[in-house]
């Protein structure tokens, strides 16, 4: 299997047809064209922050609408895809040393998580288990669990990340989605994608050492680590592609990329 991540901003996204939706359907169609129909997925979601790592193990997931002041359409949508228990074991057990809380029913599927999939597989007929971000580690450390996690992609499932390269709300202007970005967001968001390019995950787990723009980029790390789990499940021999690549707001990315395997089965 792939690996893809999507940058997925505004959870509105889920009521919205437009270029991104439509590339994210793309995605899935390919994946399932070139490499076969995934068995499960396994979502990295910026919005599941935990002490410790989790993992959703429920037969049926709940869809959750964390977050506010949205239209009641929004709060309307629910992604019923089933989920995979035995998943949830796999994982747990690839994960170790690191203890693994599998959750059966504190959580579910959150807007990180259905607002992408409502869209790339609308059907909701592919199991889903979430992974949560454990709050106190290092980016090297959620990298490192990622790669743990590589063994999964022969086995049928597809491995995913929701999350932003850019991720800065207080500085986006509202009133412009196409305006130019920021420097700094610029800045952050092309070497990033360069380390993409050339497998240098060193640099993206090293983001920090950018000074500046890594600080105004990434004010907190939750929408970035997914990238860390996409990039450390991927391996050196996939071919990275950027597709949608923009920064929306000034200081929203909506960069996604999918690593397709060097060769369809």
């Amino acid at each position: 299997m792939p690996v893809v991540f999507f940058g997925h901003g505004s959870p509105m996204i889920a009521l919205q047809d437009n270029a991104v939706t439509q590339r994210w359907r793309a995605i899935a169609q390919r994946v399932e064209q070139d490499y076969g129909r995934p068995r499960a997925i396994l979502c990295v979601s910026a919005h599941w922050l935990t002490r410790g790592t989790a993992v959703t193990a429920m037969n049926h997931p709940r869809t959750i609408h964390d977050f506010g002041a949205f239209p009641q359409a929004l709060f309307d949508v629910q992604y019923p895809a089933p989920g995979d228990p035995d998943l949830a074991a796999r994982v747990a057990s690839l994960l170790e040393p690191t203890p693994v809380t599998s959750d059966t029913g504190a959580w579910g599927l959150d807007h990180g998580t259905w607002s992408v999939l409502c869209k790339a597989w609308p059907d909701a007929d592919i199991p889903v288990v979430q992974l949560s971000l454990d709050g106190s580690l290092s980016p090297r450390d959620h990298h490192a669990l990622a790669q743990r996690l590589r063994p999964l992609r022969d086995e049928g499932v597809l491995i995913i990340g929701t999350g932003n390269i850019v991720h800065n709300l207080r500085m986006m202007n509202w009133n412009n989605a196409r305006c130019t970005p920021y420097p700094w967001a610029q800045a952050f968001e092309d070497a990033i994608c360069a380390g993409i390019e050339t497998g240098d995950d060193a640099a993206l787990i090293n983001f920090a050492a950018m000074g500046e723009p890594a600080r105004l980029s990434v004010p907190s790390p939750d929408h970035y680590w997914p990238l860390l789990y996409t990039a450390g499940a991927a391996d050196a021999d996939d071919t990275p592609e950027r597709a949608p690549h923009f920064i929306e707001h000034a200081s929203l990315s909506m960069t996604s990329i999918a690593w397709w395997p060097g060769r369809p089965t």
